[in-house]
């Protein structure tokens, strides 16, 4: 049975969530709350959040966890060919948290295969946004002709990032976004980016599945880590496209 948390109870072991032959493997306990606090503990003991509207808050810690480790990520030929473009057109841009919800909001309504509905809620929002205030949360954007075309967003702790959910209005804009973010991760030696659940197209930019195991082993020691500089552009980009910059080259902090 999922336990039901009170405000002040504390996160169960990550082991007692439901098994595959559950019919909801990963899950781990609901909630009425999603306060920053909740959501900030959460993250530091490798849960999160995934409900529909109208339901509770229900808490997930499935096995395996589906990641992507930055020296992995796979930039097809025609992947390089739009980075190329991106890096020598002065249309494009990258920019970090130039309007965090609004990133968000993009993703809520972005249309996913085989679901109806968002789980990024107004109550979702505000929580995230909450991190954002303090640093905790970022957006990743890219940008073409002074409009926000794809980005992605997600909650950074010391050497750890947390992906949540990604948008694109054009063609390869998400794809923009991630590889950026992937790069500059690289750059500051950010080992592991969790990505939850497993979908092919993760897979196919290099996500694969670990043992929550050794997810969770990783994220205790990295949380604890320094929180990295968010300030870089679109040069970034280079490390994937045999421009310059060199991958271990570690930007300004802002």
């Amino acid at each position: 049975m999922v336990p039901w948390l009170a405000p002040d109870d504390p996160f169960p072991p990550v082991e007692r969530a439901l098994g595959i032959a559950s019919g909801a493997p990963g899950l781990l306990a609901a909630s009425a709350d999603l306060l920053p606090s909740r959501l900030l503990d959460a993250y530091r003991h490798g849960i999160f959040p995934w409900y529909s509207d109208g339901q509770p808050v229900l808490w997930w810690s499935p096995d395996p966890r589906m990641i992507l480790r930055p020296a992995e990520f796979k930039v097809s030929p025609s992947l390089k060919k739009t980075l190329k473009r991106v890096l020598r057109d002065d249309a494009w841009e990258i920019r970090v948290d130039d309007n965090f919800a609004a990133v968000m909001r993009a993703c809520a309504s972005a249309p996913r295969h085989g679901q109806r509905g968002t789980w990024i809620t107004a109550d979702v929002i505000d929580a995230y946004s909450a991190l954002h205030r303090v640093g905790d949360a970022h957006s990743v954007e890219a940008w073409h002709d002074g409009q926000r075309v794809g980005g992605l967003y997600g909650v950074a702790l010391g050497t750890m990032f947390f992906g949540e959910s990604m948008f694109a209005s054009m063609t390869d804009a998400s794809k923009i976004a991630l590889a950026a973010l992937v790069a500059h991760l690289r750059r500051h030696h950010v080992e592991l980016i969790d990505c939850q659940q497993n979908t092919a197209h993760l897979a196919s930019l290099g996500g694969r599945e670990i043992a929550r195991k050794a997810f969770i082993a990783h994220v205790r020691t990295h949380v604890r880590g320094a929180p990295i500089a968010w300030r870089f552009d679109k040069q970034v980009l280079a490390d994937w496209t045999g421009g310059h910059g060199a991958p271990g080259a570690v930007l300004p902090a802002a």
